[in-house]
């Protein structure tokens, strides 16, 4: 199983993006290989340790080289930003994409 981290500043615009990217995940069968939770960025040292990527909504992107450097610290987990436009629009189909696209890329060493 593959534990995506998908922060904001108050954990509500995440858990409403999270919420799509699951029902994504079902629609496409692989809601047993991925599991997507969404939090305050405050949390991260709470998850730090049960996640393999985090992504930072839009909005974070101040926090994107610290949250990187604090990852790197934590088993170098990978840490994107989310598209503006896929966040705003609650795209779940747009993140999923993404998502299984950096898992595959990480996977070949890309």
């Amino acid at each position: 199983m593959k534990r995506v981290l998908l922060v904001c500043s108050a954990g509500a615009s995440s858990g409403f993006m999270a919420k799509n990217i699951r029902i994504e995940l079902k629609k496409r069968g692989l809601i047993d290989e991925y599991s997507v939770i969404a939090r305050s960025d405050s949390e991260l040292t709470e998850y730090i340790d049960d996640i393999d990527m985090l992504l930072l909504g839009p909005h974070l992107k101040y926090l994107l080289e610290e949250e990187k450097e604090y990852c790197r610290k934590h088993g170098n987990i990978p840490v994107y930003l989310v598209d503006q436009k896929a966040y705003g629009s609650l795209d779940g189909k747009a993140i999923v994409d993404f998502v299984v696209e950096k898992f595959n890329e990480l996977e070949k060493g890309e």
